[in-house]
């Protein structure tokens, strides 16, 4: 369930508690589009890259923290230098988001993902995630064929692993890819009706749309897309409605920051309970859910203005 969403049954008395708010966050998106080896594959990989970096946009508002790489561009050299700016250019409450789109391979020992030129192995990309700062939040979406082989080598402390497949025995080209560009646009993504689909909601409805395909193909499913990984919930992939249209607002764009960072102190709580004993954790959860419900107030006051200046436009 979204953090944000549970907000509406509190006492209104929670709402009343004072709290400084804390500072604002970026969520920076790298989404690779690989090798496609046929006209067809190169073709729809590239849409989807596209498809993908543009709904990321919502959620990032800063076309600066949305790169994509793709076609004859995507080249190993060029995933390194953008993982590498990428790791030097996040903040503390920054999220950081990768999606890998295309055709994957494995030889027995490691993962491949299939670039113009020399492939770029599982290892390799493992060591290039791991430049980026332990206590930011990664999301990595490797969308691509045999990507299963790297769900549990790239999953570590603050980061949620989704891939296309379960296994590197899956080897086909997959059609997780489609579903998840789909999942970042369509409001039936969207379970709690919030205008926000978070990396839950964009898994459970592209991994339903996957299994469905198969199902309208009277065909054996040749992929099981996974997710690992604590609370996906915490990921916002996409806005719609609202969210969507004022995404380039930089007064927005930063509350939604503030958001951000506020949802993952509330999660970076929940996790120290048992630590904290109930009367301790129940005194710290106060004011951070008090500053949840200022910042709503907030960002839909903003969001007021917005449509209000829009309406007035001629």
């Amino acid at each position: 369930m979204n953090l944000r969403a549970t907000l509406v049954q509190l006492p209104l008395a929670l709402a009343l508690l004072a709290c400084a708010g804390p500072a604002a966050a970026a969520v920076r998106v790298l989404v690779v589009s690989g090798l496609g080896g046929e006209a067809d594959y190169e073709q729809r990989f590239e849409t989807l890259g596209s498809q993908i970096a543009q709904a990321s946009l919502t959620v990032a508002g800063d076309a600066a923290h949305v790169q994509r790489l793709a076609g004859a561009a995507a080249t190993a050299t060029a995933v390194e230098s953008s993982l590498g700016t990428l790791a030097g250019a996040v903040a503390t409450g920054d999220q950081v988001i990768v999606v890998f789109i295309g055709h994957g391979s494995y030889d027995g020992t490691d993962y491949r993902l299939n670039l113009p030129g020399p492939d770029l192995t599982g290892a390799r990309i493992g060591a290039l995630l791991d430049r980026i700062p332990a206590a930011v939040p990664l999301l990595v979406i490797n969308a691509t064929s045999a990507s299963g082989a790297m769900a549990s080598r790239w999953l570590k402390g603050n980061r949620v692993v989704i891939t296309a497949t379960k296994s590197a025995g899956e080897r086909n080209a997959t059609r997780f890819a489609t579903f998840w560009a789909k999942a970042l646009v369509t409001a039936e993504a969207d379970r709690d009706k919030d205008e926000t689909v978070t990396a839950a909601e964009a898994f459970d409805y592209a991994s339903r749309q996957v299994a469905e395909s198969f199902k309208a193909d009277a065909a054996i499913a040749t992929e099981h897309p996974q997710l690992a990984g604590a609370d996906p919930a915490r990921f916002v992939v996409a806005r719609l409605g609202k969210g969507a249209l004022y995404a380039g607002d930089r007064e927005l764009q930063a509350l939604r920051g503030e958001q951000t960072t506020l949802d993952d102190r509330l999660v970076g709580l929940r996790t120290r309970r048992a630590v904290l004993g109930d009367e301790r954790y129940y005194t710290e959860l106060e004011p951070v859910l008090s500053d949840i419900a200022k910042l709503d107030r907030r960002i839909d006051a903003r969001e007021q203005q917005l449509a209000a200046a829009s309406r007035g436009k001629p």
